[in-house]
């Protein structure tokens, strides 16, 4: 088969795509999803486990309530309907990471169906993707393959298996397919993903973190040739766990099956893996459907019986949904339309909300993280959110600017070891000596040198033509390493030169 692709400009002029996402939301209970292992991320391999979560003969599993209660919540957050009454599955399959070869799931009765969420795309167009349904399960352990290239499993000489994960609680969203897209396919993707991430995260069910697969996103792209109404068939491109990945992958498998279905061939349903080095995605196993998991009902799980009171209940605690909040925000910041709309495409609303919460102006608040943090998280290739700059940091900064310690081009040089991890702003100026010279004897002498060197100017400042201090600044500031105060400096030269300003 053709690994060729087509440009995108290309392949969208040819066919139209078909997406679906299903995405994979770790809840951030104390325990695991039938068992009380700890669930916790970063300890020793194999230390978070009980013969539960192995799945050792004779055990019994018991459903985490509180985990249930997350699932109602992100249902009724994503516009579903709530189950009155719902089984669990076992979904079998065998893989190394899962130790009781099945995986114990919701099939077809799923704790939330039906819904829908409604996102803005990056120039406020709307567009509503429709849910078919959100289930409970648990994941798998991990593997670590070693001696192969950048982690993969290819050409890897052995792997390791870390049971921590094994039987931690999942929620999988499922959306209906998705149509009408066109070329703004990848920043639907995008979008969505990010607002399901929002969503969790400000339900406060998960720590959604996408680096460490908090949430994390199988993106299923299919093409349709021009004016064809049965959809094509789907490659899977697993567990991409970035919003940057997520978008570049839909991209790039439009433009693979383009070229697959242009050079006369046939797309294999199958898993895919995106691999971020190469921007592209390999191959992984064929597609498996429904009736290959030999779905029945979990013996050993009661069903779970919700109640119309429960559900007003846990809908009477749900947060300021994350759309309200935004609008609420950018009434009370005073930014415009397209001023929001780039906080938000940004991802810092949270930044610049903790920003102000800790003293900075709405405009202040902007203007760093919308600037220069933003510049060097582009510089160093991560989200912004990545960076280790937080809102007191930004705060710090602006106040060594406001009592003329620092002034704007020294403040970005600070902010850069800020992110090299040097210490705080403060801790900065003082250990690299980077505090403004306001010294009165060091900038006259500057000055002096600078008017020596270029008595032409000094002349045209003495016949009237302020505006050339600017070239005699330039100087003085290289000489003080950008470190003087520039506006002292102008009055220095002005009143050396006798001229009113």
């Amino acid at each position: 088969m053709s690994q060729d692709v087509l440009s995108f400009e290309e392949a969208l002029e040819r066919f139209d795509p078909v997406l679906g996402f299903e995405v994979h939301v770790e809840l951030n209970t104390k325990t695991k999803m039938f068992d009380a292992a700890p669930n916790t991320f970063g300890d020793e391999p194999n230390t978070n486990i009980t013969p539960v979560s192995l799945g050792l003969p004779g055990v019994l599993p018991v459903v985490n309530g509180k985990a249930v209660e997350s699932a109602i919540k992100l249902g009724l957050a994503l516009n579903c309907s709530i189950a009155e009454k719902c089984h669990f599955a076992r979904k079998n399959y065998f893989y190394p990471d899962t130790p009781k070869n099945f995986q114990t799931s919701q099939f077809d009765e799923p704790i939330a169906y039906e819904g829908y969420l409604d996102l803005e795309l990056e120039d406020g167009t709307e567009f509503r993707v429709e849910i078919e349904r959100a289930h409970m399960e648990e994941d798998a352990g991990k593997l670590t393959h070693m001696g192969g290239d950048a982690g993969r499993i290819q050409n890897a000489q052995y792997s390791l298996v870390d049971y921590n994960r094994a039987g931690v609680p999942l929620i999988e969203i499922v959306t209906k397919p998705i149509e009408g897209a066109g070329e703004r396919a990848p920043e639907l993707a995008r979008a969505y993903v990010a607002a399901i991430r929002e969503i969790v995260k400000n339900l406060g069910i998960s720590d959604a973190r996408m680096e460490r697969g908090n949430v994390r996103c199988d993106a299923n792209v299919s093409l349709m040739p021009k004016g064809a109404t049965q959809f094509g068939t789907r490659s899977e491109t697993k567990n991409v766990n970035s919003l940057r990945a997520v978008e570049r992958t839909v991209r790039y498998e439009i433009q693979r099956h383009a070229a697959v279905l242009s050079a006369g061939e046939k797309v294999t349903q199958e898993t895919r893996f995106w691999h971020e080095d190469t921007r592209s995605t390999t191959a992984g196993r064929p597609k498996s459907d429904a009736d290959d998991y030999r779905y029945f009902p979990e013996p050993d799980l009661v069903p779970v019986v919700t109640t119309a009171e429960w559900i007003e209940e846990i809908r009477a605690t749900l947060p300021e949904p994350p759309a309200e909040r935004r609008k609420r925000l950018k009434a009370d910041w005073g930014y415009s339309d397209e001023e929001f709309r780039d906080v938000v495409n940004a991802g810092v609303l949270d930044q610049i909300e903790q920003t102000i919460a800790a003293g900075a102006t709405a405009a202040v608040a902007r203007k760093w993280w919308m600037g220069e943090i933003a510049r060097l998280a582009k510089q160093r290739e991560v989200e912004i959110a990545e960076l280790p700059v937080t809102a007191e940091h930004v705060v710090e900064l602006n106040q060594l600017i406001e009592g003329g310690k620092i002034n704007d081009k020294l403040a970005k040089k600070v902010l850069g070891f800020v992110v090299d991890g040097e210490g705080t702003p403060g801790e900065i100026v003082e250990a690299r000596g980077l505090a403004v010279v306001s010294d009165d004897g060091a900038l006259s002498t500057a000055v002096d040198d600078a008017m020596a060197q270029m008595p032409d100017v000094v002349e045209k400042i003495r016949g009237g033509k302020v505006q050339a201090v600017g070239a005699l600044i330039g100087p003085v500031m290289k000489a003080t390493r950008g470190q003087a105060d520039a506006g002292r400096v102008r009055q220095i030269i002005l009143e050396k030169l006798g001229v009113q300003g």
